[in-house]
């Protein structure tokens, strides 16, 4: 393209045409003794070709005219009409002038263009590399916006990203001056400027002035002194991510080929971006798909519901980038129970306070609907739970439904303080809440489990009390009757029948041994003692009746629940009854005390060991405490003894 030259430009060139021609001229003269005169208009080409190379083809015109008409009056013999042979000669050497000069710049103007393309393929190539080897957006986004700067020729460059809000905000910025432009900054989107134009058309656009223009882009360009912009689109993935904008305070406008300049590297950008963006979502990914491991491993170990939910709050909160995060419990009431919380909340949404929570909260949406949902607004609301998300300045917040077996069970709930939650928050919330609902649903299983063997223990043990009880008050003490008949029978036989008085007196010694027999039989259904006298009483009889002797520390006196003083009985005995058969032990150890709201026991010997924690009377105990809630644990190392640990816990104690 060639630039019509301004006033300035004219003068110029006129000027060293004249010169340079009067300069060939005095040279010309000091050869016109040696050289013939036509063949010194040739010489006239060192004039014309600078001028045609500086100023262009219409000044080599006139540089040739120039030299024509001095070689014409200095050098040339007087023209005749008939002189055909040298106006020949001049019209070639001014058509070979002109030829020269076009040629020359020609040249020119393609040299130029060579240069700007190396130049714009250099610059293309350093970012490229930058973009290549992964650089960090922020390094790519300066290197942009300096390049961008730099191939057009502008004093100020910037580069600057669409937010949700409808604003913008500079990411990158050069200057021919450092610090000329704000970097970090958010604009609104009004009145003129580059980053308003590009959203409206999604194409580039270029501003020929500010003059006269609004709003605050606008002033920071009067500011500065821009009289022109020109700027393209960045877009990522389909979707317009931001805006590069060159600007000038010069008064000639950009070439028309800049935009075209800045389209390439936006596209450099945007493979950046979606570079970035992608590494980004793998982390973020990874970073989930750990955070669920973990609250899988601890649901997974069967861990309390409690530190399960306290998991699930910090994980999903962390997942997410939550400032506040809250499990609440959908109660029968209709009224809500909040179970896990994490973040700066205060003091009264403590755990286990209860709530009524209404609308505009989101958690009420999710209660009302059972389906996730945001909320990104809640200045106009009021209400108590309101003056606490206000207190939290809470800005944003989502909650999904935690569902069990088919029923809404509980939300989970984020709050941000820092603006609306990015696109798919809700999705990676939700593998979060499974985890909840399947924590739940086990330890609604493991409490059903646990309440159905304590309900089969309590059976049991009523059924070995009333049996007790039968054969006490009935088969024993008929026995014990027919005893006593039996000998005041024998006491009345005279003197004279010995033998019929031995063989009542057999009668009686076996009706005493049956009914001994079934004493030890009631004793091994259900200890009356231990109905009666609690167990202090009970284990003192199974440490006098055991074989091998007993040691026993027993640090309580107290009464407890019948489930708790049965197993504790029948865990003593078993464990006594294997010493005395199996351990080869010279004594044994009993230890009881009631601590922390647990009686806690060990019986402990010091025979061979090796005792099998499978073996069938050891897995009957084992039900037998773990269906009240309690724990069992048996060490029986070899040539070690044996070490059984039994924990009960003591409900509301």
């Amino acid at each position: 393209m060639v630039v019509r030259p301004v006033p300035r430009r004219w003068l110029s060139g006129w000027l060293v045409s004249v010169a340079l021609v009067a300069a060939v001229s005095g040279a010309l003269e000091l050869l016109r003794p040696y050289v013939p005169a036509p063949a010194l208009s040739a010489l006239y080409l060192l004039a014309v070709l600078p001028v045609s190379i500086v100023w262009g083809a219409w000044f080599a015109v006139v540089a040739s005219l120039l030299s024509a008409a001095a070689f014409a009056v200095l050098f040339a013999a007087p023209l005749h009409v008939d002189d055909l042979r040298e106006m020949f000669a001049l019209g070639v050497f001014l058509v070979t002038s002109v030829v020269v000069g076009e040629l020359a710049t020609r040249s020119r103007h393609q040299a130029r263009r060579s240069a700007r393309l190396t130049q714009e393929q250099a610059a293309l190539r350093r970012v490229a590399t930058l973009v290549a080897r992964q650089a960090a957006p922020p390094e790519v986004f300066a290197a942009v916006t300096r390049e961008v700067g730099l191939l057009c020729g502008a004093d100020l460059a910037r580069m600057e990203r669409y937010e949700t809000d409808g604003t913008v905000t500079g990411v990158a910025g050069w200057g021919r001056v450092q610090n000329e432009l704000a970097v970090g900054t958010q604009f609104t989107l009004e009145g003129t400027s580059i980053a308003k134009q590009v959203r409206e058309t999604n194409g580039p656009v270029r501003v020929g002035s500010f003059a006269g223009a609004s709003g605050p882009i606008a002033q920071e360009a009067h500011e500065l002194g821009i009289r022109s912009s020109v700027g393209c689109p960045i877009v990522v993935g389909g979707r317009l991510w931001g805006v590069i904008a060159a600007s000038s305070k010069k008064q000639a406008p950009f070439p028309e080929n800049a935009e075209s300049q800045i389209a390439d590297f936006t596209e450099l950008v945007a493979t950046a971006i979606a570079n970035a963006e992608s590494h980004a979502e793998l982390d973020q990914l990874l970073d989930e798909q750990a955070a669920l491991r973990r609250v899988a491993t601890l649901v997974a170990r069967g861990l309390p519901s409690a530190e399960i939910f306290a998991a699930v709050a910090e994980e999903a909160g962390r997942a997410v980038g939550a400032d506040a995060t809250i499990i609440v419990r959908l109660d029968r009431d209709a009224m809500t129970t909040i179970v896990a919380r994490v973040g700066g909340q205060p003091d009264e949404l403590s755990v286990g306070s209860r709530w009524k929570i209404e609308p505009p909260l989101v958690l009420a949406e999710v209660l009302s609907t059972g389906r996730p949902a945001r909320r990104d607004d809640y200045t106009p609301s009021d209400g108590k739970l309101m003056d606490v998300v206000r207190w939290m300045e809470i800005q944003s917040s989502v909650a999904i439904p935690i569902v069990v077996e088919g029923r809404l069970w509980g939300v989970l709930g984020a709050g941000s303080r820092s603006g609306p939650f990015p696109t798919g928050t809700e999705p990676r919330m939700v593998g979060f809440t499974e985890l909840a609902a399947t924590a739940t649903a086990n330890a609604q299983s493991r409490d059903e489990l646990t309440a159905s063997r304590a309900r089969v223990v309590a059976a049991s043990d009523e059924t070995r009390r009333r049996i007790e009880r039968n054969l006490h008050d009935g088969a024993q003490q008929r026995l014990v009757s027919l005893g006593l008949d039996i000998r005041l029978i024998q006491a009345s036989v005279p003197a004279e029948l010995p033998t019929v008085g031995e063989a009542i007196g057999q009668l009686t010694a076996e009706v005493t041994e049956v009914l001994d027999e079934l004493r030890e039989i009631s004793r091994g259904i259900h200890p009356a003692i231990l109905s009666e006298g609690g167990l202090r009483p009970a284990l003192h009889m199974l440490s006098r009746r055991s074989r091998v002797p007993v040691e026993l520390d027993l640090r309580t006196d107290s009464r407890f629940p019948e489930p708790v003083e049965a197993a504790t009985y029948y865990v003593v005995s078993e464990a006594l009854t294997n010493t005395a058969k199996h351990a080869h032990a010279q004594r044994a150890h009993v230890f009881v005390e009631e601590r922390t709201g647990a009686l806690r026991l060990s019986v402990r010997d010091d025979g061979v060991g090796g005792a099998a924690p499978e073996g069938s009377g050891l897995i009957g105990l084992r039900d037998r405490v773990e269906a009240l809630g309690g724990s069992f644990e048996v060490s029986s190392g070899s040539g070690e003894g044996t070490l059984i640990l039994a924990t009960l816990p003591l409900a509301g104690r």
